[in-house]
This record gives C-alpha cells, sequence and structure tokens, in this order.
C-alpha cells in the first residue's frame, strides 16, 4: 500500500508535464493513477482482503518512534469501500476531464486543474487508509489545501477567491478542533492507532467525551453539516469535474467517513450521538428544501449534496448497525448517483452555456443519453426502485421503524421523531429530483434572450461514458446487491445489532418500511406537481432565520471582525518603524522573561555562586564588546556605527576563543567580516548621518527611555540564562555530544558534526531561511525583472569608441571597448604568447575608482583565499571549519573581486546563476538527508568508510560531507546574491541616474511626457537596445583611457537590457 500511494503521489507530479505535453490525451492517461489503484483493490478483494469476511490488511513504517506515531495503512472493508469511491469516481472523472478540459482555451486550466485532482485523490487515499490519528490529520489538513486551490483557480475571480477562503476557513477551524481532540484521545489512551482503539475503546468519562465533540467539530464542518453548510453550495464556482469530485466522492466524504470510523468507538457516548441526529436531521431538511428552489442546476444539486451528507451522518451517527448499514450503503450510492448528475451538468453547461433552467428546452431529444443517465442517477437519490439508492432509503426506515438505527436501549422513544425527520427528507429529496430532471429536459417556452435550444451541441463520447457508467453503477448495484451487502455489513461490524440482524436486498416483501417508501416518492411526485405553489410558499417563509442557519452570514460577520481587529491591531503596531518593532519586542522581554526573574528572587532560584569570569582578558573583551555596542547608539555617523558594531562583534569572536570554541569563534569573525561588507554596499546610497525623523521626535519614544528599555532587555537576557543554567536539574543532552560526534558523525569536531549530523534538520531549515533572506534582499532592488547571474562582458564583438568618460555618457547609449590584455604589452616580438588577463573588468572603472594595489593584492590572495575555503569545507568535520565557514570565506573573496574591478568583475569571477547555486545547495543537503532513508537507515544518517588516494595516502570520508557541501553552495549564493543586489545592481541603478536623469524621472513619474521610460524600452536583441557587446579582442593603447560599462548584461535586467534599467 505505502509502495502504491507514492506511485501514485508521483503521478500527480508527472501530470504536469504529461497534460503539458500530451493535452486532453495526457488527461486520459493520468486517469490511470486511480485505475491502477482500483485492480489493485479488486485483487485484494479476490484474495478474500478487506470483503465480506471482515479481514483487513496492514502496513506500517515508524515515523515518530518516541511518541509511538506511525506510517500505517490499513485496508479493511470500510477503507475498501472509501477507496472504491475516492479511486472510482476519481478515474471517471480524470477521463471525464479530457473532454471537459478539451480545446486550446481550456489549455491553463487543464494543466493547473488536472494535477491537483490527481494528487487529491492520492490525499484521500491517504486519509481513507491512514490507521494512525497524526496521519489522518495529517492527510486531512493536505485536502484542505488542495481544494483551497481547486476552488479558487487561477485566482483572477473574485468569487472564486472567496468560495476558496471561505472552505478555507471553517475547514481549517473544524481541523483545529480535529487536532485537539486527537490529542486528547492519545494522551487519554496511550495510542495514536485507530485499529487499537477500535479494539479497545476508551472508557466513558470527560476526557472521551471532549474528545469525541472535537473530533466531531471537524467531520461537521469538512461534510458542511448545519451550522457550516455555507461553503459548499459557495464552491460551485469551481469547474464541474472538481465539483464531480470534490463534493460527491472525496472531500466531503471525509466528514461522514470519519463519523463512520468512530462511530463503534463511541457508541456510548450520548453528546456524539445525539449531536449529530439532530445536526444531521437538520441538516437533511434544509438542505433538500433550498434545493427546492434552486433554478441553477449545479446549486440545486450541490444543497441536494448538502442534504445528502445530513442523511448519511444521521445514519452512521445514530450507533444502530441497521441504521449503520444504510449509511454505509448511501455513501456508495450517493457517490455515484451525484457525480453522475454533476457531471450531466457539466455536459449541458458545455454544450447549452447555460445552467438554469429556466433557459433550457428540449434537451432530451437533443442529448438523450444524458437523460438516460439523468433518470438512473436522480430516481437513485430520490429511492426509485430497482436502484441502489431505493435499497438504502428503505434500509433507513427499517433501522428506526424496528429499533435497529440504535444501540440497544438507547432509542429512548425517539424512533418517531427521526422516521419523521427520514419522510420529510425523502419527500423533499424526491421532489428536487424530479425538478432536476425536468428542469433539464423538458420542453418548454424560453423567456427573452435564452439561448437557442438549436445551438446546444452534443457532448463527445469521452464525456458521457464515464456519467453513464456511473449511473449504471447504481442499477448495476440495485439489481445484483450481494456483494455490496456483503462488504457493508463487514464495515458494519464494530456496531451493536440489534435481536435480528439486517442485510441489504432488493425485495423485503411488503413491509412498513416498503410503504414508507411509497409514501415519500408519492408526496414527492405531489409537491413536484405542485411546483408553482410551493415556489410561492417557500418566497413566504423565506425569513433571515431559515438563511441565517447555514452560518454563512455567521462567518461573513466573523471574517469582519476578525479583519477589523487585525487592521486596528496593524495600525497601532505596525507602523513601518524599525525603531518601534525593537523597543515593542524589548518591552515584552523585559515585562514577560522580566517577571520570571522577579519570581526566581522569591523563590530562590537564583545561582548560589556566581563565576564572573574564567581569564582575566574576557573582562577586557567584555569591556570592548560593551563600550563598542555603547558607542553604535550613540554615533550619528552610519559608518562609524557600523564599525564599532563589526569592533564589538570581533570582541565576541575573541570571547568564544578564549573559552576553547575555535570554530564557533571562526564563524563569529566571518559573519562579522560579511556583514561589513554589506554594510559598506549599503551605506553608499545612505546618507552619512542618522537623522531622526519628526515623527519620531513627535510621537516616539525618549532617547532616555530607549536607552532604559535596552539595557533592561539585555540585562534580563544575560541574567534569565545565567537563572536557567543554575536552575538546570537534569544533565544536559550537550555533554554527550562529544561522544556521539565520534560515534554518529565520525567526526572530532562537536559543533560541524552536529550541524550536519546530530541537528541536520536544523541546519536544513537555517540555510532555508538564508536562501529566503537573499531572496527578499535582491527583491529590494530589483522590484520588477531580476536575472540570477552579475553582469558579465562579452567577448568577440568589434571594437566601440572609447576614450570619454563613462559617467558622462548616457548608459547603453554606446558600446563599450574593453579589452584582454595580450603578452605583447610586456614581452616583444610577434611569437610572444599571449596571455588571459587577469580581473578583466577593471578597465570598465574610471581612473578615479581604481587602486592598483588593491588589485595586485586582489591578484596575490583571490586564489588563496579560495584554496582556503577549499581547505575549511574539507578539514571542517575533525578540525575548526564546515560549510558555512567555507561559504563566507569563498564570499568575501568574491567581495575582494567587486572591490577590484566593480560589477562586471564579480559576473568574470562568479559565471554561475545565484539561483541554480542556492536551489543545489538545498537539493544537495536534502538529497544527503534522504538518502540514508532509501538505504534502509534513518534521516540524516552519517556512514563513513575509507578510500586510498594516489599523493594523499588513506582518506577517511563520511557522507554527511554532501550536506556541508549543500550548505556551502547555499551560503557562497547568499554572500553572491548579495553582492549582486547590494553591489552590482545598485551601482547599475546609479549609473542609469547619473547617465540619464530624465529617463528615471520618466519612469517615476508614469511617462508624462510621452517619451518611453526604460520599462517601455523593446526587448533584448533589437536595435533599440542600445546594448551592444563589449569587445575584449582588441587591446586598449592606453591604461587610462576610460570606457563606457553599456551594453552588457544588464543586472537584473533581461539579456540586453541597457545597465540595468528594467532593475528597479
Amino acid at each position: 500500500m505505502i509502495l502504491l500511494l507514492t506511485a501514485h503521489c508521483a503521478a500527480a507530479a508527472l501530470a504536469v508535464p504529461v497534460v503539458r505535453r500530451w493535452g486532453p490525451r495526457g488527461v486520459l492517461l493520468t486517469a490511470l493513477a486511480p485505475l491502477a489503484v482500483l485492480a489493485w483493490l479488486v485483487v485484494q478483494w479476490a484474495s478474500g482482503t478487506a470483503g465480506s469476511d471482515g479481514s483487513a490488511l496492514r502496513e506500517s513504517v515508524p515515523w515518530i518512534p518516541d511518541l509511538g506515531v506511525e506510517l500505517a495503512l490499513r485496508l479493511d472493508p470500510l477503507s475498501a469501500i472509501m477507496v472504491l469511491v475516492v479511486a472510482g469516481v476519481g478515474a471517471l472523472v480524470l477521463a471525464y476531464s479530457s473532454g471537459y478540459f478539451a480545446g486550446d482555451s481550456q489549455a491553463g486550466t487543464r494543466q493547473r486543474t488536472v494535477p491537483l485532482l490527481v494528487a487529491f485523490c492520492a490525499v484521500m487515499l491517504v486519509l481513507v487508509l491512514a490507521d494512525d490519528l497524526v496521519l489522518l490529520y495529517v492527510a486531512w489538513e493536505l485536502t484542505t489545501v488542495l481544494s483551497w486551490l481547486l476552488i479558487g483557480g487561477d485566482g483572477r475571480s473574485r468569487a472564486a477567491r472567496y468560495a476558496a477562503s471561505q472552505a478555507l476557513v471553517v475547514t481549517t477551524a473544524g481541523g483545529l478542533a480535529m487536532l485537539v481532540g486527537i490529542v486528547i484521545l492519545a494522551v487519554t489512551t496511550g495510542t495514536t492507532s485507530i485499529s487499537g482503539l477500535l479494539a479497545d475503546p476508551p472508557a466513558a468519562g470527560g476526557a472521551t467525551t471532549a474528545a469525541a465533540v472535537l473530533l466531531l467539530a471537524g467531520a461537521v464542518t469538512k461534510s458542511a453539516l448545519l451550522p457550516t453548510t455555507a461553503w459548499l453550495p459557495g464552491a460551485m464556482v469551481a469547474p464541474t469535474p472538481i465539483s464531480a469530485y470534490l463534493h460527491a466522492a472525496a472531500m466531503v466524504k471525509a466528514g461522514v467517513y470519519l463519523i463512520a470510523r468512530f462511530g463503534p468507538v463511541f457508541t456510548e457516548v450520548p453528546a456524539w450521538r445525539w449531536t449529530i441526529v439532530v445536526l444531521g436531521g437538520a441538516t437533511m431538511v434544509v438542505g433538500a428544501w433550498r434545493a427546492l428552489r434552486q433554478h441553477d442546476l449545479k446549486l440545486l444539486l450541490a444543497h441536494g449534496t448538502v442534504s445528502e451528507l445530513g442523511f448519511i451522518a444521521l445514519l452512521v451517527g445514530a450507533g444502530g448497525r441497521t441504521g449503520a448499514i444504510a449509511g454505509t450503503g448511501l455513501l456508495l450510492a450517493h457517490a455515484m448517483f451525484k457525480s453522475c448528475l454533476f457531471m450531466v451538468v457539466g455536459a449541458i453547461d458545455h454544450g447549452a452555456h447555460t445552467r438554469d433552467l429556466r433557459k433550457l428546452s428540449g434537451l432530451a431529444r437533443r442529448a438523450p443519453a444524458l437523460l438516460v443517465a439523468s433518470v438512473l442517477a436522480a430516481g437513485s437519490m430520490a429511492g426509485f426502485p430497482p436502484l441502489l439508492g431505493f435499497i438504502t432509503h428503505e434500509a433507513a426506515f427499517e433501522g428506526f421503524v424496528a429499533g435497529g438505527g440504535w444501540p440497544p436501549g438507547a432509542s429512548a422513544g425517539a424512533d418517531l421523531f427521526v422516521l419523521v425527520v427520514l419522510l420529510v427528507g425523502s419527500v423533499l429529496t424526491a421532489a428536487y429530483s424530479a425538478r432536476f430532471v425536468w428542469g433539464a429536459f423538458a420542453t418548454r417556452e424560453l423567456p427573452e434572450g435564452a439561448p437557442d435550444p438549436d445551438a446546444f451541441h452534443a457532448p463527445s463520447a469521452v464525456m458521457v461514458l464515464p456519467l453513464l457508467v456511473a449511473a449504471g453503477g447504481g442499477l448495476f448495484t440495485g439489481l445484483f446487491p450481494g456483494p455490496v451487502d456483503g462488504v457493508v455489513a463487514a464495515a458494519t461490524a464494530g456496531y451493536p445489532a440489534g435481536e435480528e440482524g439486517y442485510y441489504l436486498a432488493l425485495w423485503h416483501g411488503v413491509t412498513p418500511t416498503l410503504a414508507l417508501s411509497g409514501v415519500a416518492l408519492g408526496l414527492g411526485a405531489v409537491l413536484f406537481a405542485a411546483r408553482a405553489r410551493v415556489e410561492v410558499v417557500q418566497r413566504r417563509l423565506d425569513v433571515p432565520a431559515l438563511a441565517a442557519l447555514t452560518g454563512g452570514r455567521l462567518q461573513d460577520r466573523a471574517r469582519g471582525w476578525i479583519d477589523a481587529a487585525a487592521a486596528s491591531t496593524t495600525l497601532v503596531y505596525q507602523r513601518g518603524s524599525l525603531p518601534q518593532y525593537v523597543l515593542t519586542a524589548a518591552a515584552v522581554l523585559v515585562l514577560g522573561p522580566g517577571s520570571a526573574l522577579v519570581v526566581a528572587t522569591a523563590t530562590g532560584a537564583w545561582p548560589a555562586v556566581w563565576r564572573w569570569w574564567d581569564e582575566p582578558v574576557q573582562a577586557a573583551l567584555v569591556v570592548v564588546a560593551l563600550g563598542t555596542a555603547v558607542a553604535t547608539a550613540a554615533s550619528r555617523n552610519r559608518r562609524a556605527a557600523f564599525v564599532m558594531a563589526g569592533v564589538s562583534g570581533y570582541a565576541v569572536a575573541g570571547l568564544f576563543v578564549v573559552a576553547g570554541a575555535p570554530d564557533v569563534a571562526l564563524t563569529q569573525a566571518l559573519v562579522e567580516s560579511v556583514t561589513l561588507a554589506a554594510a559598506v554596499l549599503v551605506l553608499r546610497g545612505l546618507p552619512p548621518t542618522f537623522e531622526p525623523s519628526p515623527d519620531s521626535l513627535v510621537n516616539g519614544p525618549k532617547p532616555w527611555l530607549r536607552a532604559v528599555l535596552a539595557v533592561s532587555a539585555g540585562a534580563v537576557a544575560s541574567l534569565l540564562a545565567a537563572v536557567a543554567l543554575g536552575a538546570r536539574e537534569a544533565v544536559p543532552a550537550s555533554v554527550d555530544f562529544a561522544r556521539l560526534a565520534k560515534q554518529l558523525g565520525y567526526g572530532e569536531n562537536v559543533v560541524n558534526v552536529t550541524l550536519v549530523d546530530l541537528r541536520a534538520w536544523d541546519t536544513f531549515g537555517e540555510i532555508t531561511v538564508l536562501t529566503v533572506a537573499a531572496t527578499g534582499v535582491a527583491s529590494l532592488v530589483f522590484l520588477r525583472h531580476r536575472t540570477g547571474r552579475a553582469p558579465r562582458m562579452r567577448s568577440g564583438a568589434g571594437p566601440g569608441p572609447s576614450g570619454s568618460p563613462a559617467a558622462t555618457r548616457p548608459t547603453g547609449a554606446t558600446t563599450v571597448a574593453s579589452t584582454w590584455r595580450s603578452s605583447q604589452d610586456f614581452a616583444p616580438g610577434p611569437d610572444a604568447a599571449p596571455s588571459t588577463r587577469w580581473l578583466p573588468a577593471v578597465k570598465t572603472l574610471a581612473p578615479a575608482r581604481r587602486s592598483l594595489l588593491l588589485e595586485i593584492v586582489v591578484r596575490l590572495v583571490f586564489g588563496t583565499v579560495l584554496v582556503l575555503s577549499v581547505y575549511l569545507l574539507f578539514a571542517g568535520h575533525n578540525l575548526p571549519g564546515g560549510g558555512f565557514a567555507a561559504g563566507l570565506v569563498t564570499g568575501l573573496a568574491l567581495f575582494l573581486r567587486y572591490l577590484a574591478g566593480g560589477r562586471y568583475e564579480l559576473g568574470e569571477a562568479a559565471r554561475v546563476d545565484v539561483g541554480v547555486l542556492l536551489g543545489s545547495g538545498l537539493l544537495i543537503a536534502a538529497a544527503s538527508a534522504g538518502v540514508p532513508l532509501l538505504l534502509g537507515g534513518q534521516a540524516t544518517q552519517t556512514a563513513d568508510t575509507y578510500l586510498h588516494v594516489p599523493l594523499l595516502g588513506e582518506v577517511h570520508l563520511v557522507s554527511s560531507l554532501a550536506f556541508d557541501v549543500g550548505v556551502y553552495l547555499v551560503v557562497v549564493g547568499t554572500v553572491l546574491d548579495v553582492l549582486r543586489s547590494l553591489g552590482a545592481g545598485i551601482d547599475a541603478q546609479q549609473e542609469e541616474i547619473e547617465a540619464d536623469p530624465a529617463a528615471v524621472h520618466d519612469q517615476e513619474d508614469g511617462d508624462d511626457d510621452g517619451e518611453p521610460g526604460p520599462d517601455e524600452m523593446p526587448g533584448p536583441g533589437t536595435e533599440a537596445d542600445g546594448a551592444a557587446p563589449v569587445d575584449l579582442a582588441t587591446a586598449d593603447a592606453e591604461d587610462a583611457e576610460e570606457t563606457d560599462p553599456a551594453g552588457v548584461e544588464g543586472v537584473g535586467g533581461r539579456g540586453g537590457d541597457p545597465a540595468g534599467a528594467g532593475a528597479r
């Protein structure tokens, strides 16, 4: 099962390229995934598993062993019925979608929707097969997310966005309540195994009742029972295939499945039973009543679905076995007839371009196949013999006529009440079923402006065949109910049985239940015949209280209250002032943990002995760190403030050195260096001094208050750490790190082994944050367009003009003549061998910006620094270093190249896409963590080996080195992205401003003068680009001659976007 579901998830991923490549034929191919599941289910039934004998198949893999949580799947009769529903209807809907989404105009919707449907099918299969509460909850929430994506579509429709968010909010709220119930149940029983709970139900009590009610909250919201029904009719804005699957066989069935699954567990919990009976009965009647007044065929089915879900929930939740048999059989019947009817509506809408029954006429003779399918499906929905719906309706009446709908001794005289509810709901169901068939296919006089009936185009065979199969399934199982009865009886074996067992059959003789079925159909026919009068009565009874029952208005008001509260809170606390944010955080720190320190003082939890330092040099370093921190806060000069902050950081690194942590000290010093480098880049675009804003002078905290909060926050943080360490009673886990580093990580550098092995998942999260941060920094600079590479010079072009200063010429207006130096510049003779010039891009800098000393130093140390970074990477497992430190060293080397040669030199030094670096690093780190799972080990588990390398001798290799390489690539990519954004990107923008202030004015003012601004420039490759390539073939005659750095690959722009014009 695990392998099968994994393959199904892979099919969902493969559906994207398959549908894109083969279109509608690719959609048909995606139906093979649920068909494979159906074939597997048939094989299991043939072998006797999950059949009428009640046997089960279980597979499990440890997931969270310490909590007893497993990736456990179990196929029993109930889950087999749900697998049949989910996979069977899924295959039909996917085949139907190949015709529904045919045509080039549907390509975008097809490519977005079909893979999500396949994924939804896979997640639903996990949900119904899950034998662990935690796995069930994960699949439950995944269905919520996927339904949000499916209902919302491409996000362009406001109605779709609203419906998707409404469904998301309602079902997520129920899911959170369900999560609390799962936790209570797991803590109370000591297990998360569902089969274990079924075998040994928890004893009745307050905790069990609370868990039952909270689980029921999740089921109620998922299956749209009152008072949460409003989201399901609203979700009808989604394309019909989505409705046919999610709202007939998949998402809404999850709630009633949960009730059926845990019904035997909570049979003796009155709150569970009576809540379901009341809400289910009310939902059945209200939903059917509202369906009877709909003119939109799809909305009619939506409200009918609400009614049917209430019907099923009542039957499986009442607690008796006969009712459970009826409800489980109806669950199967509903999937067939409702999916068929939704697909019929889609075919009608596809051909007539309307779903309004008032604008439809004569479809019976134009689409006889749709008529046949609709009659069969609507007949099953109404409970008309010899269809499966009739058999389940009769079983439902039998359950409460003979008392088999309740647990023994639990009916308490309520049979008559439930029978009345079932009869009223069945009458209304028969009436709206007839209304559907009449409204869709009858011939009537159409109002003015209605579509021409003759313009109706019949649906394709690939759309008709699936709905005929679904309708035929209801007829076949009605005529031959034996197999269904066997599986349903086994699925409901956990319910307490009455005196006589009940079975599903087409004919039980002349019984009171048969009479009730006849009465329901007869009264339904009368109600339909008097539809005009019924509509009048409905309009008169359309009171706000009835609409309020669905919860739509309450949900809207609640969302409005939440939005208003969020807006007012945002206005107070999110005012765009960074100092205010820092002060708020500091105040919370002082008031919260500070109060804990006061309590510690009262309880005597302070350390008995205070050791201020181990070495006198530590006190000196603390003085330096504190003094420079105070100087940073007091400085009005930005450059001085950054320098003082850096010195404070280096002092902290010195403390690490004295404490015997060279690895941490190295990382701290490198981080401070990179931070100073980034500060140098940022400061170029900022004023030299801090100028307080007028708002801070008037409304902001006074300087003395800021100082008090800052000192208090620092003191509280320090004292809290000291008190926490002094109050520790248990032995810290870090005591064993040195032993575990050698035993599990095969390394002696405890810090690095911890990062790449013992706590590798934490490190993976951190490098993911680094990737996001790098992307965010780049987004601040490149607001419109960005590329992954720094600008580079192009070789092979012809010479361009030179001699005029770059700063005085419009960027992108001329070509650049920049050269590689050949050996003839240094060695005479025609036979002198050419050599590649190092730092070639320095020729693009103005003489005033060049530093010969810096260029020579960079030439000498760049290679050495890179070699050092490689050494740190490979030596970090046993010596100070590691991927993080090595990546920072490489980043500093690239920063030196940028300082020496400018933005084009950065491009020449790093000719790789930043996104490739970041993505490759994450991929390598994730792969190195996941590969051990495929080999039978645990995630992030380290293996080692010894290799004999010539010249080097025996080399000890560990698998976690791959994880370190991933960290290294992410860190290098982050630093390079910062350099490319804050360095090369800002350079390009400044050059553009200096070259053509008018163009910038056009862009900022919306091009009021009618001249094209930078964003209106033609694309790359056109003459209007003004972006000729840099010539690297011709040598400059004079070293001081300045060239125009135009026409190279723009920073943040695409291709020849002039000097990154589109970068801002």
